[in-house]
């Protein structure tokens, strides 16, 4: 762990992940996160399908990177722990993965306990940190992850944090110049396209919604701008879409877009 002060709970203004948590059904929320959830639920009727989507597409991600021979996973704005977290499914599959979480909330701190329960064969550790110190992840990650070889970098629900492009795009190529080739990088993001079944303006209303009740700072950003972010990796198929459209389970129906989009990239070169 760092040494830098760990903040207070703050009760009295919403939380991103806690209200995540509450659209997930969990219990780790309190009142003025329910107020804002609903209010946004009132804007964007189906963000909680999207939340549920989202969850989904980790598992799918994460056991297609352990069918890859990925065993090490970088996982950025860990988020309250809640069913099939990062290491579950990887060692599930993979009993040997090494897997190390990154939050500086303290809300998650409390809950570390839950995100520290490895299989005997593999790892699971957290550091307290702030993303965007990119060089106290990377170092602080090292007690775990062996950076000569492939790592999958998770970064999901998280770059919409950071509201500056260029800042976003930097704290990535960051992250990604430590990784060894074959290295993987996994993105979700809130996204405000407009589609025949998104309404991008909507997103846009509920972005707003929070910020003005003091909330976390979020910004949506179009495929386009998200595509960005993957800047330095090969972008596997299907490229930037609705996270309930990549690589979706068999099913007689299309899984309907939500407004988080995700996509999958790999660093260049043999593992």
């Amino acid at each position: 762990m760092t040494d830098t002060p760990r903040p207070e709970i703050d009760t009295t203004v919403p939380h991103s992940a806690r209200i995540w948590d509450y659209w997930l059904g969990g219990k780790d929320n309190y009142p003025v996160d329910r107020e804002a959830g609903d209010a946004v639920l009132r804007i964007l009727p189906g963000i909680a399908v999207s939340a549920k989507q989202d969850r989904a597409f980790l598992g799918r991600a994460v056991r297609f990177l352990v069918s890859q021979g990925i065993r090490q996973f970088l996982d950025l704005g860990t988020g309250l722990p809640t069913v099939d977290n990062t290491h579950e499914v990887a060692q599930r599959v993979a009993p040997d993965s090494r897997i190390v979480y990154v939050d500086n909330d303290p809300l998650v701190l409390a809950h570390a306990r839950a995100l520290l329960t490895s299989s005997e064969q593999g790892a699971c550790d957290y550091i307290e940190a702030d993303i965007r110190d990119t060089r106290a992840v990377l170092s602080e990650a090292a007690r775990t992850l062996d950076f000569d070889r492939p790592i999958a970098l998770m970064l999901l629900g998280v770059l919409n944090h950071v509201l500056d492009d260029d800042q976003a795009q930097r704290l990535v190529a960051d992250l990604l110049s430590a990784l060894a080739p074959g290295s993987h990088l996994v993105i979700s993001h809130t996204c405000d396209a407009t589609t025949e079944e998104l309404d991008g303006e909507a997103m846009r209303r509920a972005v707003r919604e929070v910020m003005e009740r003091g909330g976390t700072p979020i910004r949506a950003r179009s495929p386009e701008e998200i595509e960005a972010l993957f800047a330095g990796t090969r972008l596997l198929e299907p490229g930037v879409v609705s996270c309930s459209r990549w690589r979706p389970e068999p099913s007689p129906w299309r899984e309907p877009e939500v407004p988080h989009f995700s996509g999958v990239g790999v660093v260049p070169g043999a593992p």
